[in-house]
């Protein structure tokens, strides 16, 4: 029988949904904590669970073969200390729908005005003025995985232009235009929104600093569900308060939860979203692991499988 560990505070209902898909050979032990996986399954040659839960006790795991992200974040597998005799996965695949939501949900207020028609509601003052639309408008990501093809997919519904910038591939046929390498602020110019769904690497730390501010129309959004770290916050702090930009519209931070003295709790032109703009839902997530441990099984190459230099 092949062990499998899971850790996590959800981890009574992995175990239900993995019953359910009635996988051969597997022995499931579950904990809701890492003091719980100690006692239990340091033996597990797997483990599928939360990063935060899983690295305390990813050196006393000698039978260690496979890690199993339950997000598609792995920070907390990748600090240099750490072991890496092992095939870490992370979640991938299951996001784009959630981000795209979230992100046009976000699009739309803006542009339909949704939270100013509330308060003239409140005040009982008919607000007649015209809205904008999404039709025209420019949309960059910075990023086009699987989550960014995805906005763009959404984006070309609504007929806007997309652009894209990645590190070298140009995979999505509803990019408009690719950027790569140097040209970060040729990408910025003109947009009316810049979407941000990188993930937190050497390469992408800091990449939304000054002068990719200061090269974006007045009338641009920033939106980030990628990375806290992908930010200069002083930087976009700046650029909110002088109005170098319109607005902000923030889910992810680089320390988190966010400090109470922080300046963007009381900035008027930023909204912020606590890091829950696509939830990792078990069923998701189990599927994910099915499809992985199936593979395992056959001695096939793991889906999804991270790069520990590059971090993702």
């Amino acid at each position: 029988m092949t062990k499998l560990l899971i850790v996590s505070g959800y981890a009574d209902e992995y175990q239900h949904l993995l019953e359910m898909e009635k996988l051969p050979e597997l022995e499931v032990i579950t904990a809701a904590n890492p003091a719980e996986a100690e006692a239990v399954g340091l033996e597990c040659e797997i483990v599928l669970g939360e990063p935060k839960l899983v690295q305390p006790i990813l050196m006393k795991m000698k039978n260690l073969r496979w890690a199993q992200s339950m997000y598609a974040g792995v920070e907390q597998f990748l600090d240099p200390s750490l072991r890496r005799d092992y095939v870490l996965t992370n979640a991938r695949g299951v996001f784009g729908d959630l981000m795209s939501e979230y992100v046009f949900g976000y699009l739309l207020n803006h542009e339909r005005r949704i939270f100013e028609r509330y308060r003239a509601q409140q005040e009982h003052r008919w607000d007649g003025s015209t809205t904008g639309v999404l039709r025209g408008k420019t949309i960059g990501l910075l990023g086009v995985g699987s989550i960014g093809a995805e906005i763009a997919r959404t984006a070309k519904h609504f007929e806007m232009i997309v652009r894209g910038y990645t590190r070298s591939s140009e995979d999505c046929s509803d990019v408009d235009v690719y950027y790569h390498g140097n040209d970060l602020l040729e990408f910025a110019d003109e947009l009316d929104y810049l979407v941000s769904v990188l993930p937190n690497t050497s390469e992408t730390r800091r990449i939304v600093d000054a002068s990719l501010l200061d090269a974006l129309p007045a009338r641009a959004i920033f939106i980030n569900v990628g990375r806290g770290g992908a930010v200069d916050e002083s930087a976009l702090i700046h650029a909110l308060e002088s109005k170098r930009i319109a607005g902000a519209i923030l889910d992810v931070f680089d320390q988190e939860p966010l400090p109470k003295e922080h300046p963007f709790w009381t900035m008027p032109n930023l909204l912020m979203t606590f890091h829950t703009s696509a939830p990792s839902l078990p069923e998701d997530i189990v599927r994910i692991f099915r499809e992985n441990y199936l593979r395992y099984l056959r001695g096939e190459e793991l889906k999804y499988k991270v790069d520990f230099e590059r971090g993702y």
